[in-house]
């Protein structure tokens, strides 16, 4: 259902540091007006009483994996776009590793037509590099494209850039934000064949972080960071799993000047190495979630502002592909339902401020990546907003769970939070599990 004008009343609106009652009007896809008190003019004006609950700006998530064109028995981005705008999420950054690879515009645009199509959330597109399509990457238009992402480690299809004189060409060259997954696959190889050579295929899960260490997250992500000091570029590194890497990325400056940048996952906030043993190959990831030292470091990082955006790296497969032996498990599971939640009972922990949730989760990816009019509430900003009540516990369970194959890391899980009113472009996507105007998600437009 499309309403023209909504009025938002009795709302504890979280923005830019500070929570304060209020009433947020809209019209159209836009918010028109923040007031202490504001009074509906006509009769057709739709009037929401948020009752006291906490109204936050849509979350940006800026790295996904919605696994369409090619993987969409996992996941298609109409399924899993759902599955975030009942977490909250309105606004995603899908990454290029599908089938086929997005590494040329024509295969681009046929992502973006999909979305066009199909998503409930907002959207955009990374473009991908690899050893030899600099030429396609100098055509792409920083303006109407997230950025570039750069595989320095494989992962989930394989899109490995490890010719030095290449990257080297691509960091000097290109106008896009760089976002780099780092992990040193000399160092990767080496360690996976220790552990084969002792177990065989069926190596015990607990020995991924090992496999995909610490050490080989560093040296990539200090590599990355080195050239892209030497060739002035745009860096953001994704999903930080180790404490030594926080030393990499500095406070001192401005978000929207500095030139490199860090996000960690909600799984490296939530996980240690301790939970392999129950959860197996659910929490298999690249990186590797690790020690309870890293995690305590990556919640420092963050806190302290080394680190500037949490994020998800979605990354659904099915159930019988993660019930494999360690060999043939493939890396990666479903978050964007749960990560808002996630971080509120990491809230209730006592662990982080509502404002600074928001801070990460909604304003900083704006900023970062100059997304034009999202991530607060403002006037004149797109009304992509969500309601969170504190107090209403429920239960991660299949029957609850929208992700197309049907499972959860968190499953079984009681968060004491849930998101009960998802607004889309001014549009009601999404209220206490059921589904409205699923048509108003548009492409992500960029300040650049």
């Amino acid at each position: 259902m499309t309403l023209k004008t909504v009025l938002i009343k009795n709302a504890q609106i979280v923005n830019e540091g500070e929570i304060f009652n209020g009433d947020i009007l809209i019209e159209g896809q836009y918010i028109k007006e923040i007031n202490t008190s504001i009074s509906a003019k006509t009769s057709d004006v739709q009037l929401i009483d948020a009752e006291g609950q906490f109204v936050l700006p849509g979350v940006i998530d800026d790295q996904v994996h919605f696994r369409e064109p090619g993987l969409t028995h996992k996941a298609t981005i109409e399924t899993e776009s759902r599955a975030a705008i009942a977490g909250g999420i309105t606004s995603f950054i899908e990454m290029p590793n599908t089938n086929p690879q997005t590494t040329t515009i024509e295969k681009l645009e046929e992502k973006f037509t999909i979305a066009s199509k199909t998503s409930a959330a907002n959207y955009s597109f990374m473009f991908g590099g690899t050893n030899d399509n600099l030429e396609e990457i100098l055509k792409v238009d920083p303006k109407k494209v997230a950025a570039l992402k750069l595989f320095l480690g494989s992962s989930t299809g394989n899109m490995l850039v490890d010719n030095p004189e290449v990257l080297e060409k691509i960091f000097s060259k290109t106008d896009l934000l760089i976002a780099v997954h780092c992990e040193d696959e000399d160092t990767i190889k080496a360690n996976f064949e220790t552990f084969l050579d002792t177990y065989g295929e069926d190596i015990p899960m607990q020995y991924h972080p090992e496999i995909r260490s610490a050490e080989a997250c560093y040296l990539s992500s200090s590599k990355a960071i080195e050239l892209a000091k030497k060739t002035g570029a745009r860096l953001h590194v994704f999903h930080l799993s180790t404490g030594k890497e926080t030393n990499l990325f500095s406070n001192k400056i401005p978000l929207k000047d500095k030139k490199i940048t860090a996000e960690v996952c909600v799984h490296h906030l939530w996980f240690t190495d301790k939970d392999y043993d129950t959860k197996g190959s659910l929490i298999k990831w690249n990186p590797a979630v690790k020690t309870q030292t890293d995690n305590d470091k990556l919640w420092e990082a963050l806190l302290d502002d080394r680190i500037d955006v949490i994020a998800t790296d979605h990354a659904p497969h099915t159930l019988e592909e993660k019930n494999n032996v360690y060999t043939k498990a493939p890396s990666g599971g479903p978050l964007v339902q749960h990560a808002l939640t996630a971080m509120l009972e990491m809230h209730h922990k006592g662990k982080i401020s509502i404002e600074k949730i928001v801070e990460k989760m909604c304003h900083n990816p704006a900023i970062l990546f100059q997304i034009e009019k999202r991530g607060f509430i403002k006037e004149g900003y797109f009304a992509d907003l969500v309601f969170v009540d504190l107090n209403n516990p429920w239960t991660v369970k299949k029957d609850n769970i929208l992700y197309k194959c049907e499972w959860s890391p968190f499953d079984g899980t009681t968060f004491r939070s849930r998101v009960t009113h998802t607004f889309v472009n001014g549009s009601l996507a999404y209220k206490n599990f059921k589904f409205y105007d699923l048509t108003a998600a548009k492409r992500l437009t960029f300040n650049r």
